[in-house]
């Protein structure tokens, strides 16, 4: 009578431990979550703001150009050398992508790996 009782108190006992764990699993994670959002959050106003900031050096450099040049010309040259980066941007990224075709590696290796499993079979 003792063994069962005591062992159903550990029973008990190790069920509240188990529920007490995944109640504080829960709140870590939504602590987590909290915390993650909130940095995301920031990440994106500090994105756009960089983007206005990049706007505005544009504008300066077109309205420096429009010291020497005119104003429309000004506003070509920046429009110009933007596209230029953008282009540099595009082709570097194409680069990087290209070689993303596939894991080429890997797939060799599984096949060398089904070519010995089959000849030692």
């Amino acid at each position: 009578m003792f063994g069962v009782s005591h062992a159903q108190r550990v029973q008990v006992r190790l069920k509240a431990l188990a529920q007490l764990t995944l109640e504080l699993a829960k709140i870590e994670g939504r602590r987590k979550a909290i915390a993650l959002g909130i940095a995301a959050g920031l990440a994106v106003a500090a994105v756009v703001l960089v983007v206005y900031a990049i706007g505005f050096l544009f504008t300066a450099a077109a309205v420096a150009l429009n010291a020497e040049l005119a104003l429309w010309l000004s506003l070509v040259v920046v429009a110009g050398a933007i596209l230029v980066l953008a282009s540099i941007a595009v082709g570097v990224a194409l680069h990087f992508a290209r070689k993303l075709s596939s894991p080429l590696q890997a797939v060799d290796e599984a096949k060398r790996t089904v070519e010995t499993l089959k000849s030692h079979a």
